[in-house]
């Protein structure tokens, strides 16, 4: 008899297929649910749990991401942008690269392009920006993000600053 594993396989989409039409496909099945859902049981609510679930969602494939890119460096997570940045969905302007420190600039965002033609633009920063942080927790715990401002909620582009914390 098989034994039936307890972790599905690993996850291989990104790589396969690039993040930006993930999104899409992902967004097309969830936005439809989240409505029917919000319907019978609020918006608001409905919303909260789907942050949360993706959320958790981006920390396990932060935590995935690691042995994709065989290591927890910022050197390996900036090598992993080929998967967010394929089919030209973003385009970034580096600012700085070392093995303490990467910062960019997203300077357009075909994710937040994609969101409003798909007429769920308030949906966007719930299905994609807010995975940011809990994906870089799961990679490397000891890197911090900040980001003040992205293209999803109106600002002109999105300012990715990692920093590795170094001493105790």
């Amino acid at each position: 008899m098989e034994s039936i594993p307890n972790q599905p396989p690993p996850d291989t989409l990104n790589a396969r297929i690039g993040v930006l039409a993930r999104r899409e496909v992902e967004a097309r099945i969830l936005a439809p649910i989240i409505e029917a859902l919000a319907g019978e049981f609020g918006r608001t609510r409905v919303v909260e749990i789907v942050r949360t679930a993706i959320i958790d969602v981006a920390h396990q494939q932060g935590a995935q991401l690691v042995t994709t890119m065989g290591g927890d460096t910022l050197s390996a997570f900036a090598a992993s942008l080929t998967f967010w940045t394929q089919d030209n969905a973003l385009e970034l302007d580096v600012l700085e690269q070392s093995d303490d420190a990467f910062a960019f600039n997203v300077t357009r965002c075909r994710y937040a392009e994609l969101y409003r033609a798909l007429g769920i633009p308030e949906l966007g920063a719930v299905l994609s920006c807010n995975r940011d942080g809990a994906l870089i927790e799961g990679f490397n715990p000891a890197i911090d993000l900040t980001r003040t401002q992205t293209i999803m909620q109106g600002a002109d582009c999105c300012d990715f600053r990692y920093r590795r914390r170094t001493g105790g």
